[in-house]
């Protein structure tokens, strides 16, 4: 019965599996594969030993029945302190059968926290190297944007940053929020999980409820801000803009077929159309990454 042969398979492989892969390659790419990997992996050593733990209280539940059927024990005993067993030889029998369930239960338990320490490992080792990898990117190369503007009268505009892809989008996000994002191809990635509803700005990932993908401008915000080292961004870029006055505004580029929109948050929501010194200040963000030798920046007026 201590014998947990599923288990101890989801406990070994696992992390050292996703990690060669990691070793194996030096891409961007490759990092986020392996990270998959190892998420895969462990929500199956979560399950397996979720699992392992049922199993055993079905048998600690069908023991007491059997037990009480056979008439060694009082049918009111209660199931929380123990089988109080009527005779000698039941007793030998009872303290056998508890004894060996609670030495599964405890090879359960050891396991859960050999495993869960591996898995911790293995992903900030994952997370570390991802992070490595990008910083070693942006010093090699800079990323390439277009910004185009769109007159909408003669005080507001709507700015149009030309469709990024490959590695650039992941480089981005490390350069304007200072995190990783979650997934390699969160950028493009326009699937919903509900067609009667645009995308969602976030994954279910890193602490994020499925229930709390769709926050609102605000909600959206501070969940950037307030994020640890990787952020479940999907669709979207995070820009903070500096204000001449002080604080920042939270811009964000969205992705929209052939170009990401530039919004700006406002109240519980996103505006596309900008004043002109909104667009002007945006662009004056870039321009300064720019001159900083961290982008490398095309300005055209249509």
């Amino acid at each position: 019965m201590s014998r947990l042969p599923g288990v101890e398979s989801a406990a070994g492989a696992g992390p050292d599996a996703a990690l060669a892969r990691l070793r194996a390659l030096e891409t961007l790419e490759s990092g986020y594969e392996a990270w998959l990997e190892l998420k895969l992996d462990h929500a199956t050593f979560r399950a397996r030993l979720r699992e392992e733990r049922e199993r055993l209280d079905q048998q600690g539940s069908f023991l007491l029945g059997a037990v009480r059927a056979a008439g060694l024990v009082p049918p009111s005993t209660p199931d929380g302190p123990g089988l109080v067993p009527s005779t000698p030889s039941a007793g030998d029998f009872v303290r056998d059968a508890e004894a060996k369930l609670g030495t599964a239960r405890e090879a359960l338990s050891q396991r859960e926290a050999e495993g869960e320490a591996r898995y911790g490992a293995a992903f900030t080792e994952l997370r570390t190297t991802l992070k490595d990898r990008i910083q070693r990117h942006l010093s090699a190369s800079r990323p390439r944007l277009t910004l185009l503007l769109r007159r909408v009268g003669a005080e507001r505009s709507i700015l149009h940053v030309e469709r990024v892809s490959g590695d650039a989008p992941v480089l981005l996000c490390f350069l304007f929020s200072g995190r990783i994002p979650s997934r390699h191809g969160f950028l493009l990635d326009d699937s919903t999980e509900d067609v009667a509803l645009s995308p969602a700005p976030l994954y279910p990932d890193e602490g994020v409820a499925p229930a709390e993908v769709r926050p609102d401008a605000a909600g959206l915000e501070a969940r950037v801000r307030g994020a640890g080292e990787v952020l479940p961004l999907k669709g979207f870029l995070p820009v903070f803009v500096p204000r001449p006055g002080g604080g920042e505004d939270f811009f964000r580029l969205l992705q929209r077929g052939a170009v990401l929109e530039v919004e700006v948050a406002e109240g519980a929501g996103f505006r596309n159309v900008l004043t002109r010194e909104e667009a002007e200040r945006f662009a004056g963000h870039l321009l300064r990454l720019k001159l900083e030798g961290r982008i490398d920046l095309e300005l055209e007026a249509g």
